[in-house]
């Protein structure tokens, strides 16, 4: 069997045992009651949809590794998935205990109101979320310019410093695995590779977990970029680094049949920390890392985004990014499909400017 094939047959294979692992991974837990409960308004419908669904695609993935157990990058890829996914799944667990509820306010005055970092125009409600916001609250209240009209219950969630810390024991199982290459775009980085690598995993799993808030969205992103680096290491011959990359195609596509727009299942943190860390390695091992970043480019982007306006450089409504942008009144289904758009965009241009100049 050419290399070819056995990457179609191991894609197909894995892509149809992740689609039957999310299913019955989806009823076991709409059995056991774990179901979402979103913070952001606009998603109130999703209410009660199962999450911790990357069980699922941890599954499809350590399928593929016993499958192709003598793939050293496969096995590796998958192995740092599977530590990153157990720290993602306690992390959703945690998220079942409510640490707060919130209150939603509604301005109900006929001018724009200042409410914490938002500008709530007539009609506009929001979360009371910020100690800002909380203090402002009375002062409006007592004036008549804004209502209750809700309440939004706060999930308990890992400190983001443990969360960090967290992420570079990740990075520092990738650097113990001494499977990366010291050479970065051509430069010899000796000891400097392991800063990279723990950066590198930390920004993948933030940049999938972050583009994680609409149906699909983050899968689909996962898909094309996976798909993108497997085609571009099949170009370039490099098979070692195209089996982990089909492998994540698959699972993430398989996910996707469930977890596409209306979403019957939700991947949690155990989903997005095992596909952001699984595609850096995949990257990291195969010596396509220049390719991967380019091709995670969105997530990054929208990390970037966001980090400016925590650091109050911009100012957005709701953060993050794709989250405005439905504030704004995009339609999710819009905005998914625009993400996934420019990310194949931006692969077919990366793909080709390399055949053309290089």
């Amino acid at each position: 069997m050419s290399n070819t094939e056995n990457l179609i047959l191991g894609f197909i294979i894995t892509f149809l045992a992740t689609v039957l692992f999310t299913y019955f991974v989806r009823k076991i837990l709409l059995d056991a009651d774990i179901t979402d409960s979103p913070i952001v308004t606009e998603h109130k419908h999703k209410t009660g949809t199962p999450t911790m669904g990357g069980l699922a695609i941890l599954l499809g993935a350590a399928l593929a590794a016993s499958l192709y157990c003598n793939q050293k990058n496969l096995l590796l890829t998958v192995l740092i998935m599977l530590s990153s996914g157990v720290v993602g799944l306690l992390d959703d667990l945690l998220g079942l205990k409510i640490k707060e509820v919130q209150k939603v306010a509604c301005n109900i005055s006929s001018e724009p109101i200042f409410i914490g970092r938002l500008t709530l125009k007539p009609g506009e409600e929001a979360r009371v979320a910020t100690e800002k916001a909380k203090k402002d609250l009375p002062n409006l209240l007592e004036h008549g310019k804004v209502e209750i009209t809700g309440e939004t219950p706060i999930k308990s969630e890992v400190k983001e410093r443990d969360k960090i810390i967290a992420q570079i024991v990740l990075g520092i199982f990738l650097v113990a695995t001494a499977g990366v290459s010291t050479s970065v775009l051509g430069f010899e980085a000796g000891i400097l590779i392991i800063p990279i690598i723990i950066f590198g995993v930390i920004g993948s799993i933030n940049s999938v977990n972050l583009i994680d808030g609409m149906d699909g969205l983050a899968a689909g992103i996962l898909t094309i970029a996976s798909a993108s680096c497997a085609i571009f290491s099949v170009i370039n011959g490099n098979f070692n680094a195209a089996l982990p990359f089909a492998i994540l195609t698959a699972v993430s596509l398989g996910f996707l049949v469930f977890n596409r727009y209306p979403a019957s299942i939700i991947m949690g943190d155990t989903g997005a920390f095992a596909l952001g860390a699984g595609y850096i390695t995949a990257g990291f091992l195969g010596d396509l890392i220049y390719f991967a970043v380019i091709a995670l480019a969105i997530p990054i982007i929208s990390v970037v985004i966001s980090l400016m306006h925590r650091a109050h450089i911009i100012k957005l409504p709701v953060e993050p990014l794709h989250h405005t942008l439905h504030y704004k009144g995009l339609s999710e289904k819009k905005i998914v499909a625009l993400y996934w758009s420019i990310t194949l965009i931006i692969c077919l241009l990366a793909i080709l400017i390399y055949q053309f100049m290089f």
